[in-house]
């Protein structure tokens, strides 16, 4: 399985990364800074999750989530950020969002999620 985390904080990247190699080592993890790397990404990968921050340089989360959509509208596209106003979540969710997280989430939460979506997705 494939795993796209987008977020032009290094730091929050290399958090959810650790989170997901616990969750599973053999997860390939595919990484962006900005929502541009991201659309490209995964035009080249097609990963089968993506988590996504919406505040970025170049290109926001809300493009890269429509564009991401755009190729392909089964894409499962966590939404994770800071900006949990109901607004941005209503946007998010009315784009095809999977579902909006608030960053930084905790282990079980992420665990959780990853677990629901492996197998209503049967994912492996």
């Amino acid at each position: 399985m494939r795993l796209m985390i987008v977020d032009d904080s290094r730091a929050s990247r290399m958090l959810i990364r650790s989170i997901i190699s616990e969750y599973n080592s053999t997860i390939t993890i595919i990484e962006a800074e900005n929502g541009a790397i991201a659309v490209e990404n995964y035009r080249k990968e097609k990963p089968e999750i993506v988590f996504l921050d919406l505040t970025m340089p170049v290109m926001d989360g809300f493009e890269a989530l429509k564009l991401i959509l755009e190729i392909n509208n089964n894409a499962v596209v966590i939404v994770l950020t800071a900006d949990i106003q109901g607004k941005s979540v209503e946007r998010c969710m009315n784009l095809g969002a999977y579902m909006v997280m608030k960053k930084l989430p905790q282990k079980d939460i992420i665990f959780k999620t990853l677990e629901e979506i492996i197998k209503s997705r049967d994912l492996k």
